[in-house]
């Protein structure tokens, strides 16, 4: 332990962990203003009429209207708190609640990236990202520092590492290896410019296939060793931004590439500024002397953190059958851009004493984006039928079973039933081990591109 902690209250240079907290909060920023500009606010939390909460959060719900877009408008102005460093403490704190109420509102919008960005600002929240080129490090005698503890910077570090390297551990898997989804997805963006032509190589799905794999799974001990750092960077830049060109993914490859300097020497941004002269704090103080009861307080809370974000992603090996297909373990374990899945779902109200049967169209009541996330996982169709016996048995009609007709297609396979069609899921609840109900995948895949032109 005295050993560990020698490592992690090391003094580093302050200025790489505040240009990262710069960065953070300028792409929230700008993340916030899409959702104005787009109309997303709307379209995503203010115009459905149902919404697929998490476990343990089904109290969340969305503001009325008008707070809603108050609400982002908060997220905003906090987020360029954080960037200028400006009350930072109380602002990430404030961004951390905020941003993650609204990400808990609709499983619907589940993106990797958020998750990210949740879990980036709640590590913030105990880091002195401010020390440096803060409006803070002006107004407060005690936070300007030329130095942070080790254990700042590699808490982003781990944290930024973690998503790369699940990523990869979760592309281990037999379509992705024989180049599923990515052969469709190369076939659909020929129409690139300069490189587009270059896609429908035969080869080509093997070699973004693999290269991704790669990559995901050895960026950060390249981007860690001086001599292939700059090499790395360039890489994974390169990578990114051949993915905001090919998949609509918003900021997340540019925050990536943003993030990914905080692999390099604690003091680079304070040597350049040095070389052209604008560098402004001098010799500061260095990092605040911590007690041993709080040096041991920091230790261990970084200890049971980071073990959680590396066994949480690997739950889904304990549970047989494929994550892709059966969601189970699928969420918070950085399966990203590993499937094309589509699916065609209705359901079915049965009343037991009658034996009336109503037809349901979740179309008529669920958002496009929703039909279409809901309809390809599992836990979702479980939760609307959930959803469908309280909205039946509060008109009176006590003795229903709900069931689901669900065909779903993955990585371009022929369309499988997805639930038991005899299944009742009003009497279902869904296990965080195997789930019965779920129709194991069973249509092989058909490499229908693989010697395509």
């Amino acid at each position: 332990m005295k050993d560990l902690q020698q490592i992690l209250f090391q003094d580093k240079d302050a200025s790489s962990l505040s240009f990262f907290r710069i960065v953070f909060g300028f792409m929230l920023t700008w993340e916030v203003c899409r959702y104005f500009y787009y109309g997303w606010i709307k379209t995503y939390w203010i115009n459905p009429e149902f919404y697929f909460t998490y476990d343990f959060f089904h109290w969340v719900s969305p503001w009325p209207e008008n707070l809603m877009y108050i609400h982002f408008f908060v997220l905003g102005v906090l987020a360029i708190f954080i960037a200028l460093g400006l009350f930072y403490r109380l602002s990430i704190v404030l961004f951390f609640f905020g941003f993650t109420y609204i990400f808990l509102l609709d499983k619907a919008n589940y993106l990797n990236h958020f998750y990210l960005i949740s879990l980036v600002s709640f590590i913030l929240i105990w880091l002195p990202a401010n020390a440096k080129y803060s409006i803070d490090a002006k107004l407060f005698k005690k936070t300007p520092s030329e130095t942070v503890p080790y254990w700042a910077i590699l808490a982003v570090q781990i944290q930024i590492g973690v998503a790369y390297f699940f990523g990869g551990i979760a592309k281990l898997n037999a379509d992705w290896l024989n180049g599923e989804p990515m052969r469709d997805w190369l076939l659909d963006a020929k129409v690139a410019p300069l490189i587009g032509q270059l896609f429908v190589h035969p080869y080509a799905a093997y070699f973004f296939s693999y290269g991704g794999l790669l990559l995901d799974l050895f960026i950060v001990p390249f981007l860690l060793w001086k001599k292939t750092r700059i090499p790395a960077f360039i890489t994974i830049s390169t990578f990114h931004l051949l993915n905001a060109n090919l998949f609509n993914i918003g900021i997340f490859p540019w925050f990536m590439i943003a993030a990914t300097t905080i692999y390099f020497n604690p003091a680079w941004v304070r040597r350049i500024l040095q070389w052209v002269k604008l560098d402004e704090f001098g010799q500061l103080r260095t990092a605040p002397i911590y007690a041993l009861s709080s040096k041991n307080v920091i230790t261990y809370s970084f200890i049971v953190y980071f073990l959680i974000q590396f066994i949480f992603p690997l739950r889904h090996h304990l549970i047989p059958g494929n994550a892709n297909w059966t969601e189970e373990g699928h969420r918070y374990a950085w399966h990203m851009k590993l499937r094309q899945k589509t699916a065609k779902a209705r359901f079915k109200v049965v009343d037991n004493q009658s034996r009336e049967v109503k037809e349901i169209n979740p179309r008529k009541e669920l958002s496009k984006r929703q039909y279409r996330k809901m309809s390809t996982r599992p836990d979702m169709i479980l939760q609307y039928a959930h959803h469908l016996t309280k909205k039946y048995n509060s008109t009176g009609e006590k003795h229903i079973s709900v069931y689901a007709d669900v065909k779903a297609s993955l990585n371009g396979r022929e369309k499988q039933l997805l639930i038991d069609p005899d299944v009742d899921l009003s009497k279902q609840q869904f296990s965080i081990f195997k789930n019965d109900w779920i129709v194991p995948l069973n249509t092989p895949l058909i490499l229908t591109h693989a010697n395509a032109k």
